[in-house]
């Protein structure tokens, strides 16, 4: 039996197709700061729910932030300066867009940089061969 957690690459007729049915929270609970800064610098300012789905959409599907793990994350950056908050109105209801401090844009940069190290390092221990 396979466990569930685990990313399977399965070489077909020179293909390669992926079937990844759930990466773990742990896996991903570190880089949900990174993966926020990257989208928001590629947007000028975007609300929870619009975040959730573009994470989704660029993952394919295999990442689905709820709120309760991306609201957190969120209101630490505000917390730390490195977004700002704008205040709508929409349908009646009062929707908050996240954009970007001068400061966010500095650690947005410097946070999608150390990912790339961290990823590239990680791929060189998986597939190193003893």
């Amino acid at each position: 039996m396979y466990n569930k957690n685990v990313i399977y690459n399965i070489a077909l007729y020179n293909y390669e197709v992926y079937s990844i049915t759930m990466i773990s929270k742990e896996l991903l609970k570190g880089s949900i700061k990174s993966i926020v800064l990257k989208i928001l610098t590629q947007h000028e300012r975007m609300y929870g729910y619009e975040l959730t789905q573009k994470v989704e959409e660029l993952s394919n599907g295999t990442i689905k932030l709820t709120f309760g793990a991306l609201y957190p994350i969120l209101h630490k950056l505000e917390d730390d300066d490195l977004v700002e908050t704008e205040s709508e109105i929409v349908n009646n209801r009062n929707r908050i867009y996240y954009k970007l401090s001068n400061k966010g844009r500095k650690s947005a940069l410097e946070k999608i940089e150390e990912l790339k190290v961290f990823t590239s390092i990680i791929q060189k221990i998986i597939e190193h061969k003893a």
